[in-house]
């Protein structure tokens, strides 16, 4: 079968709950980024006997994924998306107890993406006539590792 173009807005991300079982799916996207690239350094290996050719090597591997979408809130209730209420209390955290889980996959793919994570919210709100955004940058924090997507 030939290859085909995937659509973005299939990506899946969910966000481990604190009791770290479950999972809540983070409602309201409209922009998936995954970066995996961000936070990588390189160290300069060049040397006389590179004959004035740059030379490098990655000393250390990043990736970030960055979310934007609409803040959703229960208008009876008040009470926020699950998924995004749970990214905003972990972006208030500090030390070891800042990082949670997040996990992703476009819905053809037969494993996760799981990452240990910080959260950072942007920016929020909107002008006149906009509907309130929502923003996060969440920064992998160590390896990557994947976990086969459970049968229904």
């Amino acid at each position: 079968m030939p290859t085909v173009k995937i659509n973005a807005r299939d990506l899946v991300i969910q966000v481990q709950e604190a009791d770290g079982k479950s999972w809540s799916q983070i409602g309201g996207l409209n922009s998936a980024v995954p970066n995996s690239g961000d936070n990588e350094e390189v160290v300069d290996t060049t040397t006389f006997d590179s004959g004035g050719y740059y030379e490098q090597e990655v000393v250390q591997r990043g990736a970030t994924l960055g979310l934007e979408g609409f803040l959703l809130l229960d208008p009876a209730t008040g009470a926020q998306d699950p998924g995004q209420a749970r990214v905003e209390a972990l972006a208030t955290l500090v030390g070891p107890d800042s990082l949670g889980k997040v996990r992703f996959r476009h819905t053809q793919d037969k494993a996760w993406k799981i990452w240990t994570a910080t959260f950072s919210i942007g920016e929020q709100g909107g002008a006149n006539n906009d509907k309130s955004a929502w923003k996060v940058t969440i920064a992998r924090s160590g390896r990557s590792t994947t976990e086969p997507v459970a049968a229904a």
